[in-house]
């Protein structure tokens, strides 16, 4: 894609400055657009090193509100970065609505760099490719501009760059070691550079590569693509997304209402296996802990259905230095005002700790689909997003456990009566778990097709059967015991 590329003919000095003029003043006033419209613009800027990114970047922020924008510079990766999946530090920058975020270098540096520098087989350069992709699919899908730009400079030039640079004190720290590399080895960096492009030039995220010898150039190259890049997605925000056939291999599920409920558990067999279950699972945890597999157990199931209980027995056998349990409400206001899924990505664990969700993503095609805080394109497209999301989590090394807990009508209507009755169990219960329970039947249909549609071989849904808590909780241990061991084989 670089070999192929023609640089465009660079108007005269007089254009340039009376075009910059225009083109700043443009985006200027697109910023108050893109706040009322609360549009999230995310542009990444990448190039050659000397290639002038921070030089644009700089130039390009003069003309916005600094209210409404961030600017990162993304380095070394810290620790904890290093024990998350490789899109976490991304995800996690993503802007809120009405907002941009300018990275200066990003995914496709830190991939093409892995690779060039034998970090990466071809086999995970594949599936870094992939996951890119799906990153700036589902973005875009989600109401967010992405704008990619690559800053191109000939060999020549760069090496002309580096030398200015190290020719003198104040400057020379800025050139680094991976410049003078990539200068050594510029046609094999060409090489790779053009096939990550090309790979990842997506027709809602397409790459645009500039001429970067000149500066004012280079800025304008920029500053004319991104404000047309805006004024087309102002114009296409109320467009339905396509949706996109499942690729993933699905396990067969049964209906809620082919699961029978009758199971039961003696108190002293509950106590004998608890205690075994428990012991053995902590004995897991440390071995989690020393070869550092990540660990998502998510619940999902009925109000009153025994969620909590059966939290608190597998927390009750892990070390609390090493788990955390993530009770998800309502969005916050910045949450909600960024892709559905940020708030779960920002959650995740590190590598050898375990995070424990009580209600989960699933949210998107349950309680947003029938309350109506979603549109119908948005809870049906979430179902291959959701997919997406976990295949993401499971080809990081993460073992995922998904939890539906099932009751029927007749036994929450039981348990809700004694909440109520009940001073101390009185704030379990509220007018929106009676409203909830008004609609079971709509819930139930979402929650099967929620089901057939996500229960992938990765991370199939277990059903625990929790009209007898205890023997749901037992059920519960035992898989998660099952699934561990499996992965630490």
């Amino acid at each position: 894609m670089l070999k192929e590329w023609k640089a465009p003919e660079q108007p005269s000095e007089e254009e340039v400055k009376a075009r910059l003029a225009a083109a700043r003043e443009k985006l200027a006033g697109q910023q108050l657009l893109i706040k009322e419209k609360k549009l999230p613009v995310f542009v990444l800027v990448e190039g050659w090193g000397t290639a002038g990114k921070g030089y644009c970047i700089g130039q390009i922020i003069k003309n916005i509100d600094p209210r409404f924008f961030k600017v990162e510079s993304m380095g070394e990766k810290t620790e904890e970065d290093g024990r998350k999946p490789f899109l976490y530090r991304y995800f996690k920058r993503i802007p809120e609505e009405g907002k941009f975020v300018f990275l200066d270098s990003g995914w496709m540096d830190e991939v093409a760099d892995d690779r060039l520098h034998g970090r990466l087989d071809e086999e995970e350069y594949a599936k870094r490719i992939e996951s890119v992709r799906r990153f700036e699919r589902q973005l875009t899908d989600n109401g967010y501009l992405v704008m990619k730009f690559f800053l191109h400079i000939s060999e020549k030039e760069q090496g002309k760059r580096i030398a200015h640079l190290a020719g003198e004190k104040d400057t020379e720290w800025r050139v680094s070691k991976n410049d003078c590399w990539q200068n050594h080895h510029y046609e094999k960096c060409e090489a790779a550079f053009g096939e990550y492009l090309k790979s990842t030039n997506l027709p809602q995220a397409p790459w645009y590569i500039i001429d970067a010898k000149s500066r004012k150039w280079s800025e304008l190259q920029i500053l004319e693509i991104l404000t047309q890049g805006i004024d087309i997605a102002l114009s296409n925000q109320k467009m339905a997304v396509p949706l996109l056939q499942n690729v993933f291999p699905l396990k067969k599920m049964p209906l809620l209402s082919e699961i029978s409920l009758d199971q039961t558990i003696g108190e002293e067999v509950y106590k004998k296996e608890l205690k075994q279950l428990q012991t053995r699972l902590g004995e897991l945890h440390n071995r989690l802990y020393r070869k550092k597999v990540p660990v998502i157990i998510a619940y999902e199931g009925w109000d009153a259905a025994g969620k909590g209980g059966n939290i608190k027995r597998i927390a009750g056998a892990l070390d609390p230095r090493g788990y955390e349990v993530h009770p998800i409400a309502s969005p916050e206001p910045h949450e909600k005002a960024r892709h559905y899924l940020w708030r779960f990505w920002t959650r995740l664990p590190k590598t050898g700790h375990i995070a424990i969700f009580d209600r989960t993503w699933y949210g998107r095609v349950m309680v947003e689909r029938l309350e109506g805080f979603c549109s119908e394109n948005d809870w049906m497209r979430a179902y291959n997003e959701i997919n997406e999301f976990e295949k993401e989590l499971h080809d990081w090394g993460a073992v995922i456990i998904k939890f539906w807990v099932q009751i029927d009508k007749e036994t929450q209507l039981a348990r809700f009566n004694e909440r109520q009755n009940t001073p101390e169990k009185q704030w379990k219960i509220t007018e929106e778990d009676w409203r909830n329970r008004e609609k079971w039947d709509s819930y139930e249909e979402a929650v099967n097709e929620m089901i057939a549609k996500t229960s992938t071989a990765y991370a199939p849904w277990h059903i625990l059967e929790s009209n007898d808590k205890k023997y749901a909780r037992i059920k519960a241990l035992k898989i998660v015991i099952e699934e561990l061991e499996k992965a630490l084989k």
